[in-house]
């Protein structure tokens, strides 16, 4: 399987439980792994052909614009779910992380998988 990724796409996010992650947004990082549905990109070397990396980071800014996601795992499973959906991808990794949301801590979060790698 090709797989196009995404690393490091850092976004300001209300995400949280807590009263103050209602309101004020945190930085997050975003690292996803996309499985395309064939190869024919590589033979046409046609945009036509694959997932388009930039309208998936679109849309990833668009869902995070004005939501507050309570949790990581529902913030990922809805990135999982566009990529599959909308994008048609096979499978998908995505990783969501907040970066320095606790002293010690550079990065916490989730990393969740959909779909089949064939």
């Amino acid at each position: 399987m090709d797989i196009i990724f995404i690393s490091e796409l850092r976004l300001s996010v209300k995400l949280g439980i807590y009263a103050w992650e209602k309101v004020a947004p945190q930085s997050v990082q975003f690292d996803l792994e996309i499985g395309l549905p064939d190869a024919r990109a590589a033979i046409t070397n046609s945009i036509d052909d694959t997932i388009d990396y930039a309208k998936v980071v679109a849309r990833i800014e668009a869902l995070t614009r004005d939501t507050h996601f309570p949790l990581v795992e529902k913030l990922a499973e809805d990135i999982a779910q566009i990529v599959t959906g909308e994008f048609k991808a096979p499978w998908v990794k995505v990783s969501v992380a907040k970066l320095a949301a606790l002293k010690n801590v550079k990065r916490l979060g989730v990393a969740i998988e959909r779909g089949k790698r064939t």
